[in-house]
């Protein structure tokens, strides 16, 4: 497996990492626990060293599963955790908060679901526009400084939010959607991480499932399932209309694929861990069939001319890849 550095941290990691939004167990439909869980030893066996969760999947689920399925092998791994938000008694989300002592506290419980002492990257999961990026930043300051985390860095900020993030300590990564259907960080946040040597970590490599190639135009989403909202972070991917058009794009893609003896899936995994400036691209994995698939795309090295057929199909059919949309934040 490619191995690859976020930014300048030091830190490095296998260019595909394992995503866990899934294994909320109540956010992404129906998943079999158990085959999700053996999934996690085997992408060890086949090389995959990030692994990628947050608080705020389940909320809890995601962590305490990944903290159970790890068992042994934690130290193998690179163990990425995300906080940033507040929950009512019952468990609720009830919105965002990043103040210094709430980071902190969240963080602990970060490290007990997971069964740890340390993580080796504690991400801002979404910028709290009520307060100040100096606190959660002094925050992690001073849990890197007490040995519970190794870096840190944020998920979903902007480049203006990055660069007042730097004026109080090193950011090691921004994680952020980037994949065919949704292309708004080539626009700024790409670059900037690029050119401030912070890596950058792409959720929604395979497009939330459009670019897995599994969908049908009577695909629905059931209750439990974020997609069937419509939405994708501000973006209208799972609406009707525009469903329809990407499934249309998705066909075409599986024949260019084909040719090359790959499939859709692998193709938009070699396509964003093809960007220079992406140092991880993350993909959930719900068995060990989807693992292998997923692990057999890194070594692809998409050439310009298999590119520019990708973006051909996306102009024949009249479907946008929202460059120049605004950033979910």
């Amino acid at each position: 497996m490619e191995q690859r550095q976020l930014g300048d941290s030091g830190l490095y990691t296998s260019a595909l990492g394992f995503g866990t939004w899934e294994m909320s167990t109540t956010m992404y439909g129906h998943i079999d626990v158990k085959e999700a869980s053996d999934a996690v030893s085997a992408a060890i066996d086949h090389g995959v060293t990030l692994f990628d969760t947050a608080e705020v999947y389940g909320p809890y689920h995601s962590e305490e599963l990944l903290g159970k399925a790890l068992g042994n092998k934690r130290n193998d791994i690179v163990l990425v955790s995300k906080v940033g938000f507040e929950y009512d008694d019952d468990g609720k989300n009830i919105g965002r908060n990043s103040k210094y002592d709430h980071v902190i506290s969240r963080a602990e419980g970060c490290l007990e679901r997971l069964n740890t002492d340390f993580l080796d990257l504690l991400l801002i999961h979404w910028p709290d526009h009520d307060t100040p990026f100096e606190e959660p930043i002094r925050a992690l300051e001073k849990l890197k400084n007490d040995g519970k985390i190794r870096h840190y860095g944020v998920s979903n900020f902007t480049p203006d939010m990055m660069d007042e993030c730097e004026g109080y300590g090193h950011l090691a990564a921004n994680q952020v959607g980037y994949h065919m259907f949704d292309r708004r960080m080539e626009s700024a946040v790409l670059p900037y991480c690029k050119d401030n040597n912070i890596g950058f970590m792409a959720y929604g490599t395979l497009g939330f499932g459009l670019l897995s190639g599994a969908f049908t135009p009577e695909t629905t989403f059931g209750e439990g399932d974020w997609r069937s909202s419509g939405m994708a972070f501000r973006l209208p991917l799972f609406q009707e209309e525009e469903f329809a058009k990407e499934l249309k794009v998705v066909d075409k893609l599986k024949v260019i694929a084909h040719d090359h003896g790959k499939s859709v899936a692998q193709m938009a995994i070699a396509w964003t861990l093809g960007h220079s400036a992406v140092s991880v691209g993350l993909v959930g994995v719900r068995n060990e069939r989807e693992l292998k698939e997923n692990v057999a795309a890194v070594d692809w090295k998409l050439s310009d001319a298999t590119r520019k057929e990708i973006d051909a199909v996306f102009t024949e059919e009249g479907v946008t890849t929202h460059v120049d949309t605004d950033q979910a934040i």
